[in-house]
């Protein structure tokens, strides 16, 4: 950073933290139209050191329009760069995220625009794992969990972990035997994402906790050449979501179809919630063509994540409820 660029931002970080709101605003102003003077003449690095630092000051100041409005700026510079996600670039917009106030409205936008860019010019047409991942991480942390879902199925390696975390912990807000529910949020998109290794590390993950917190919960342990799986005679379909993983490694149509058969009337008491994702599985690990529908994504992600939450509440996984028998155990 050239002594210029550094008084510049000298004087713009000291109007804000003498100014009043006014003040304050104005140096907001001042910071935009010299990082625009900057980009006019493709000086993209001493636009991107203005608009990092001031925006970020601003938004310790408290100020999460005018900071939000820089840090967004900050991306479109990256973007009119053609500068690729990399430490740098991620290491400036991930502080400007964390500085924002919980509940400020510029937040979703300016993580929509980090995501944008990072598709457009990254190497993941879905966006960057690590942005997902840290993105995911703090939604997590503020128990958002459906905004949490869809950014670390996303994520890196380490995102599984968090989002089964995160998972366990909504699901011990629910009854009892609804556990596998909420595995089946991690399980089920790791694999429409072709992450089995994810899925295979957020079954593992839910399934440890459950028993952990669970001492009397009835738990087989089945051993066979090559793989291990845990059987829980109440909880069906947490059996099939493991058994799942297993068939998924083989790729074989016939064990998908005798495991669908052999869990039909469980699988039917969720109303369809995992028919979608279920269809997309066969075809993408097992050759089994899915039925054509006009928007097979839309339609899958919905029935995963459950659509829009209920009046009143954050959503829920479908399933059985009050009439269902509790888990042998868990209560």
């Amino acid at each position: 950073m050239s002594s210029k660029i550094e008084k510049i931002i000298a004087r713009l970080q000291k109007r804000i933290a003498e100014g009043a709101f006014e003040e304050q605003y104005e140096a907001a102003q001042e910071t935009r139209l010299v990082a625009a003077r900057y980009t006019k003449q493709s000086n993209w690095s001493a636009a991107v050191d203005i608009l990092s630092n001031v925006s970020q000051t601003l938004l310790r100041a408290g100020q999460g329009g005018s900071g939000g409005d820089l840090a967004i700026l900050l991306v479109d510079v990256y973007r009119q760069a053609g500068q690729k996600p990399d430490g740098s670039s991620r290491g400036k917009l991930l502080t400007c995220l964390r500085l924002f106030e919980r509940g400020e409205p510029m937040r979703k936008k300016f993580i929509k625009e980090m995501m944008d860019w990072s598709k457009k010019l990254g190497d993941f047409p879905a966006g960057d794992p690590e942005l997902h991942h840290v993105v995911g991480a703090m939604y997590a942390e503020e128990h958002e969990a459906e905004e949490a879902e869809r950014h670390l199925i996303l994520g890196t390696k380490e995102s599984a972990e968090v989002l089964s975390r995160m998972e366990y912990e909504w699901y011990k807000e629910d009854e009892s035997h609804t556990a596998p529910l909420y595995c089946a949020r991690a399980v089920l998109p790791y694999l429409l994402v072709a992450n089995v290794r994810a899925a295979n590390a957020s079954y593992r993950a839910f399934v440890s906790a459950l028993v952990a917190d669970n001492k009397g919960l009835a738990v087989q342990d089945v051993s066979s050449q090559g793989s291990d799986v845990r059987i829980f005679p109440s909880l069906p379909l947490l059996n099939f979501l493991g058994l799942l993983l297993l068939a998924v490694q083989k790729g074989h149509p016939d064990l998908f179809r005798q495991l669908k058969t052999k869990y039909a009337a469980n699988i039917n008491e969720l109303g369809g919630a995992w028919d979608t994702a279920l269809e997309m599985i066969a075809e993408m690990y097992f050759g089994i063509q899915r039925p054509r529908q006009s928007n097979p994504l839309f339609d899958m992600m919905g029935s995963l994540f459950g659509g829009g939450a209920p009046a009143g509440g954050s959503s829920r996984p479908a399933g059985r409820r009050v009439e269902a028998p509790a888990a042998e155990g868990l209560d």
